[in-house]
C-alpha cells in the first residue's frame, strides 16, 4: 500500500457478528475480519451477550484487519462504528460491564404492554411507542426486576457505544441510535426529562451518555486501546450510527425520498425525509442530523427465519458445505403456483402482537423442501411489503428501493422483492454496507468529505438492478391478499381466544 494513502476503518457490531472493514477513499474494500460471538438465553425470551467478549472480539478483528491490509496504523484517517439498535448495554462507574441485552430479547413484553396503556403520550414526544426490546423499556424492566443492577448502573449504551467507550474512554451516544431507541424528543433530537418520566425512569437521566452527532468526533483512540488493537493512538473515532442508517448510507441511499430495505436478522424498511412522519402507525423515526430523518418500519421477521432453518435442519447434520446456496438452488427450481404453501415469519414474534408465532400452512403431499423454502422466502418478503405499505400510508412516497443485508446476496430473493413490492430494487456493490456507511461517516468527521452525499458518491455504488415482472406482480398480489387473510384468522389461535 502507498505510504501517503489514507484509509477509513468501519466497524459493524451486529447481534452476534462483529466486523472490521478497511476501505480506501473510493470505497474499495482493502481488508476485512469478522468474528461470531455467542448469545446466551438464560431464560425464555432472554437473549444476552457478554460485553467483555464483545470487546475481545472487536479488538481481535481490528488487529487482524490491520495486519491483513499491511498499512501503517497512522494511515487510518478515522474510525466509524455502526451497531444494532436498541437492546440494553449497561456499565458501572468504573467502566465495568454489567449487562448486555440484545434486540431479539422479549423479556419486557409485559412492561411494554403496561407502558403502552398510557396512550399516545410516548409517541407525542419520541415518535414511537414502547416495545419489548426498546432500550428504555428494558431499563424499566431492569429497574423493577433487577434493582441491584439498576443501582450499580452508571451509563446506558448501545452496542457500538460500548466499543467506542473501550476505544476512547468516552461515554457517548449518537442521536441516530438514541432517537431510534425512543430516548429523544423529536424533531429536536435531545434528551427530555418528561419522556424519561413516562418510562418511570426520571431517576435515570444521569445514566444517559453525552449526546453527539453520528459523524462528530466522539473521542480518540486511547493508549490502552492502541496497544490492544494495533491502531495508532489519537486516531479520531466518530459517534457512529444506528446500523440501519449506516447500511442505507453504505448502499448510497440517504437522500430525502430514497428507500432502503434491509433483509437481515431484522427486517428494516425505511424512507428518508427532511421532516419526520407524524403518524402513530409508523414503528419509529430516527434523526441523524439537521433535516435528516429516517422513518422506519421494522420487525424481527426477515432473514433470521432462514438462518433458523439452516441452523436447525441443515447445519446440524452437516449435510451441506454451502447450506444457503443449497436453499437458493432448491427455490430456483420451483415454478410458483397459486396453491403453494404459506409461511408466517414470526419465529421471534411480531410488532403486530407478542403472541404471533411462525408456521407453515397449506402443505400438500406434492410439496417438498423446495416448496417450504420458497414459502419461507415469500413470507419474509410479504412482511417487508406490509411494512412498506405502512410507510406509504403515512404519506411517504416510495418509487424505488435499495436492498441490503444477508438477503440481498441471494440470487433469488432480490427479484422476489422487486416482483412482490412492484418496485425497482437495486442491490449495492458493497457486501459490507453497514461498515461502509460507518466509514463514510468517519470520512465526513475527518473532513475528507463535505457531507454524507459527497461521501456516498465517492465510496458507494450499485451492483445490480432488478425490475418487476408484471406476471409475477399479479401472482404475488393474489398471494399477499391470502397471506393477510391467513394472518387475521390466526390471531385468535395465537392468543388462545
Amino acid at each position: 500500500m502507498a505510504e501517503g494513502m489514507r484509509y477509513l476503518l468501519g466497524l459493524d457490531a451486529g447481534n452476534t457478528v462483529i466486523k472490521a472493514v478497511l476501505f480506501d477513499l473510493t470505497g474499495q474494500q482493502v481488508a476485512m475480519s469478522a468474528m461470531d460471538g455467542q448469545s446466551s438465553r438464560p431464560a425464555p425470551g432472554f437473549v444476552e451477550r457478554d460485553l467483555d467478549e464483545l470487546w475481545s472480539n472487536a479488538r481481535k478483528v481490528i488487529r487482524d484487519c490491520l495486519h491483513q491490509s499491511g498499512i501503517a496504523p497512522g494511515q487510518v484517517a478515522a474510525i466509524g462504528c455502526a451497531g444494532h439498535g436498541n437492546g440494553l448495554y449497561l456499565i458501572d462507574a468504573a467502566g465495568e460491564a454489567l449487562l448486555g441485552v440484545q434486540s431479539l430479547d422479549t423479556r419486557a413484553a409485559g412492561m411494554a404492554a403496561e407502558l403502552t396503556a398510557q396512550g399516545d403520550a410516548f409517541h407525542a414526544i419520541a415518535l414511537q411507542k414502547p416495545w419489548p426490546a426498546q432500550t428504555p423499556t428494558l431499563l424499566a424492566w431492569v429497574k423493577r426486576h433487577r434493582p441491584e443492577v439498576f443501582a450499580r448502573a452508571a451509563t446506558l449504551m448501545m452496542s457500538k457505544d460500548f466499543i467506542n467507550f473501550r476505544l476512547t474512554g468516552e461515554r457517548t451516544g449518537d442521536i441516530s441510535d438514541m432517537s431510534g431507541a425512543g430516548l429523544l424528543r423529536l424533531p429536536e433530537c435531545r434528551y427530555d426529562e418528561s419522556l424519561m418520566a413516562l418510562y418511570g425512569l426520571a431517576d435515570a437521566m444521569a445514566m444517559l451518555p453525552r449526546l453527539v452527532g453520528p459523524s462528530d468526533i466522539a473521542g480518540r483512540v486511547s493508549t490502552t486501546a492502541a496497544q490492544e488493537t494495533g491502531l495508532a493512538e489519537g486516531t479520531p473515532v466518530i459517534g457512529g450510527f444506528f446500523d440501519v442508517v449506516s447500511s442505507a448510507l453504505g448502499a448510497g441511499s440517504v437522500r430525502a425520498g430514497s428507500a432502503s430495505i434491509i433483509a437481515g436478522s431484522w427486517g428494516i424498511n425505511q424512507v428518508f425525509s427532511q421532516e419526520p412522519a407524524i403518524n402513530p402507525d409508523v414503528f419509529m423515526v430516527a434523526c441523524f442530523g439537521p433535516g435528516r430523518f429516517v422513518n422506519i418500519e421494522s420487525s424481527a421477521t426477515s432473514a433470521a427465519n432462514l438462518e433458523w432453518y439452516v441452523r436447525e435442519f441443515l447445519e446440524r447434520g452437516g449435510h451441506h458445505d454451502d447450506p444457503f446456496g443449497y436453499c437458493n438452488a432448491l427455490i430456483a427450481g420451483v415454478t410458483p403456483r397459486d396453491d403453494d404453501a404459506f409461511f408466517h415469519p414470526f419465529l421471534y414474534g411480531s410488532g403486530q402482537g407478542a403472541a404471533f408465532r411462525a408456521g407453515f400452512y397449506g402443505i400438500a403431499g406434492w410439496h417438498g423442501e423446495a416448496h417450504l423454502l420458497r414459502a419461507l422466502f415469500e413470507g419474509v418478503m410479504f412482511e417487508h411489503r406490509r411494512h412498506i405499505g405502512v410507510l406509504r400510508g403515512a404519506g411517504l412516497a416510495v418509487a424505488a428501493a435499495t436492498l441490503t443485508g444477508g438477503g440481498s446476496r441471494s440470487p433469488v430473493w432480490p427479484q422476489m422483492f422487486a416482483d412482490g413490492l412492484n418496485l425497482p430494487v437495486t442491490v449495492a456493490a458493497a457486501r459490507e454496507t453497514g461498515a461502509l456507511g460507518a466509514a463514510i461517516g468517519a470520512g465526513v468527521g475527518a473532513g475528507l468529505f463535505s457531507d454524507y452525499e459527497a461521501g456516498a458518491a465517492a465510496m458507494a455504488s450499485a451492483a445490480t438492478r432488478y425490475v418487476p415482472d408484471p406476471a409475477m406482480v399479479a401472482h404475488y398480489d393474489r398471494r399477499y391478499c391470502r397471506y393477510l387473510d391467513l394472518t387475521s384468522r390466526m390471531r385468535g389461535f395465537w392468543s388462545g381466544e
